[in-house]
């Protein structure tokens, strides 16, 4: 059996070979022979479509009247617009509110501020600077009176029924009744629920929504009510199950709501709300598809192009000390197991020669064996035996930061006996990880790694990576590898 048949046995959808069109297609086949017929998604006019356009026009209007300023105060509406939109500034509130939001959205204002300041101060004159500054309070000020008009914009039009997203609840128990009794007589959320899924027989939600089938059947509603938003609340539910339904294709395409009560979900990733007096996090779903995906890879072709030239003395030195200790077959292939459970040969430099190739497949730990020269030990000490793979990363087997590749024996037995590790192939290999940074190399608790990579991938940014290439880089100088 292959690693890619084995994943999709222990229940992982796998997102690669499956293309948007393919779900589409086959949900599409599925309702015509059930007779559903799919629902627009409602609500198509987004947050950050409105505040963002309205944001960006208000820190540029100094231009207005200081165009010799041109330079800084772009300068800084842009760095602003960045920041605002990374803390999630452009998604609604479900509770709005402009003074919840003050003083996040004054803070960022002031460091775009400080640093756009900072820079004009080292080229030009104090009169500059100060001028500048004054027309940055002005757009600050112009900035905070929007977001008041603008609130009162979204709030109207949510009560007006103009912006209604489309909601299923995710259990049937006491608090999922609450929340459709709350959301049901009060419009200011925009929030339409729909109905619910729960596994249990007694619900107290359908006093007030209908029952639209199980936890099993939530991708085919999501996709037959065109809904937009799912809220977890409490019911008969298995956590493990739960936390796949969510990752369905179909379902990760909506706002998750998370009452908060699941460990799976208390990560950094989590806007905190409420509805009523019910605490709401709002999830944010793995960012690597669309854009962050390409940011991504771009970043590790010139990361990776870029350390290639600057290391190819140590590549050379590296090779030749292989060379000379163990003879000729300086480069070590082995077959690993990267994004959507696809193959590939990991690059490393040899430090001892397998008995056949069953041994290099099956052979979990080679740190204490024998036949591992000096030279061999020193390169897996320092990490060095793996710049190969900077050639993996160019060619798109591997990224610079991710889950660290297993091999396909390993896959399926770790996949088959560790919750959720099958899902760290969500993403593609990289040559360091969250996991690797954090002590877990070698023979180390594989249930520990599952953990941190699966953390990775839920809450990854490029600071996050940035973060962990510092570390390794540490790593890599102390010599604390394997």
């Amino acid at each position: 059996m292959s690693a890619v048949e084995h994943l999709r046995g222990v229940g992982l959808s796998l997102p690669e070979p499956e293309s948007s069109a393919d779900v589409t297609e086959r949900n599409e086949s599925a309702t015509m022979e059930s007779g559903d017929v799919r629902r627009p998604r409602g609500g198509r006019i987004r947050a950050w479509m409105v505040v963002g356009p309205v944001d960006g026009l208000l820190l540029l209007s100094p231009l207005l009247w200081a165009p010799e300023q041109a330079g800084a105060i772009i300068a800084m509406a842009l760095l602003s617009l960045y920041l605002l939109f990374g803390r999630a500034h452009y998604r609604a509130r479900l509770h709005l509110s402009v003074l919840d939001e003050l003083p996040s959205v004054v803070g960022t204002l002031l460091f775009s501020t400080a640093v756009v300041a900072t820079v004009t101060a080292v080229r030009s004159e104090t009169g500059a600077v100060l001028g500048f500054l004054e027309n940055a309070a002005v757009a600050a000020g112009l900035v905070i009176l929007g977001r008041v008009l603008v609130t009162q914009v979204i709030r109207w039009s949510r009560i007006r029924g103009y912006t209604r997203h489309r909601t299923v609840v995710i259990g049937g128990g006491a608090v999922a009744a609450d929340l459709c009794r709350v959301l049901g007589r009060d419009r200011r959320y925009g929030l339409e629920v729909v109905g619910f899924v729960d596994d249990g027989s007694d619900c107290p939600a359908e006093r007030w929504v209908p029952r639209l089938g199980s936890l099993a059947e939530l991708e085919s509603v999501v996709y037959r009510e065109g809904t937009r938003v799912l809220i977890v609340a409490d019911g008969e539910l298995s956590e493990t199950e739960l936390v796949e339904a969510v990752r369905t294709p179909e379902c990760v395409g909506c706002d998750l709501l998370v009452v908060p009560r699941l460990h799976h979900f208390q990560t950094q990733a989590v806007l905190p709300d409420h509805i009523g007096s019910i605490p709401i996090m709002r999830i944010k779903a793995p960012t690597f598809g669309g854009p962050a995906r390409w940011v991504k890879r771009l970043a590790d072709i010139v990361v990776a192009g870029g350390l290639i030239v600057l290391v190819l003395p140590v590549l050379a030195l590296c090779a030749l000390a292989v060379r000379i200790e163990g003879g000729p077959g300086v480069i070590f292939r082995q077959r690993r197991v990267g994004q959507g459970g696809r193959e590939f040969d990991c690059l490393k430099f040899r430090s001892m020669r397998p008995v056949d190739e069953s041994e290099s497949a099956t052979q979990w730990s080679i740190a204490q064996d024998d036949r591992v020269g000096r030279v061999g030990r020193i390169l897996r000490r320092t990490s060095l035996d793996e710049l190969p793979q900077l050639y993996n990363i160019l060619r798109g087997d591997m990224s610079l930061v991710g889950p660290r590749p297993e091999r396909p024996h390993f896959v399926s037995r770790f996949s088959a006996e560790f919750d959720r590790y099958a899902y760290r192939h969500r993403v593609r290999a990289g040559l360091t990880g969250l996991a690797q940074v954090n002590g877990l190399r070698g023979d180390t608790s594989i249930a520990d790694r599952a953990r941190y990579d699966n953390y990775y991938i839920e809450n990854w940014s490029l600071w996050l990576d940035f973060k962990i290439l510092v570390r390794t880089f540490a790593e890599v100088l102390f010599a604390r590898g394997r």
